[in-house]
């Protein structure tokens, strides 16, 4: 028989100040979305007004009409995909495959090629060098350079070693027995029961595609190889150029502001990835747990 405990006045105390905390919390976590998105409707005469933006004043939605005009974001939009649907696909398949042929124990050389992975985590060649390293296979300028480097993830394919890691013996074992190889056994069998370290390792691996820029920056010129993030920052980098106007990337009008303008492509940026977050981010918490280290 289940008892129940009533709390004491300290508990009840406790939890109303947690339930106070979080949702101060969560006030502070959305409210500069929600001001974004109430500065890509508001009217030119009220976009510089100070203090709290709750609503929009003089609604106007000039700023996402005209941002939905210009060619260059839908070049970007599609380059942003590309990036992320190739990205993700080839970093999970290069991450499962590492990860499998290290969850080995009889793998030779095992602990070195872990230790090999660990170092490249806190040290890399530096920016000069991976960029004169692109340069030689002929990459700078093609959107395969914003995909091929990150391929081999340190710390995704560590985690999903991990994970791996954890299936019983017995499971390969009876595989085998019954003349699955280890391909096979693999394919069959083990990457379809880790469809939840598969799922995070899509999740972080899709935002972080998602929401980079400054490879982009480095490696490509032209405006039609312009990935979403990269449009944002050229905007903002106009604005302190030449307030007067965006430039050449997006064209302004009477009716809308440069405020409104990188507000409003900013929320057309993040809105997919937003859209798409709830529902992977279940799988995070056993993420989190399967990230101890095994030997």
């Amino acid at each position: 028989m289940t008892v129940f405990r009533r709390k004491s006045p300290a508990g009840k105390l406790f939890d109303v100040f947690n339930v106070l905390l979080m949702i101060v919390l969560s006030i502070l976590f959305v409210y500069p979305f929600w001001n974004l998105l109430m500065l890509s409707v508001t009217g030119p005469a009220y976009v510089n007004r100070l203090g709290l933006r709750l609503w929009p004043e003089g609604f106007n939605l000039s700023a996402y009409g005209q941002v939905l005009r210009s060619d260059i974001l839908y070049s970007a939009f599609g380059n942003t995909l590309f990036r992320t649907s190739f990205g993700v696909t080839l970093t999970v398949a290069v991450t499962m495959l590492a990860a499998f042929a290290l969850s080995r124990r009889d793998l030779p050389l095992r602990g070195a090629i872990t230790l090999f992975l660990l170092f490249t985590m806190f040290f890399s060649g530096g920016l000069i060098p991976t960029y004169l390293t692109m340069k030689s296979y002929g990459l700078i300028g093609s959107l395969w350079v914003l995909v091929l480097p990150g391929l081999a993830n340190a710390w995704y394919i560590i985690l999903a070693r991990n994970f791996l890691m954890g299936f019983p013996r017995e499971l390969e074992e009876s595989a085998l027995i019954d003349g699955a190889n280890p391909v096979q056994t693999a394919f069959r069998i083990i990457f379809p029961l880790s469809m939840p370290i598969i799922a995070v390792i899509a999740l972080w691996s899709g935002v972080a595609h998602w929401n980079a820029w400054f490879d982009a920056m480095i490696y490509l010129r032209e405006k039609n190889s312009f990935v979403l993030q990269l449009l944002v920052q050229k905007l903002f980098l106009q604005e302190r150029i030449d307030p007067t106007n965006t430039g050449s990337y997006i064209d302004m009008t009477e009716q809308v502001t440069s405020q409104s303008i990188k507000a409003a492509t900013i929320v057309i940026a993040v809105a997919p990835i937003i859209a798409f977050y709830p529902f992977l981010q279940k799988y995070f918490v056993k993420g989190i747990m399967i990230g101890s280290l095994k030997g």
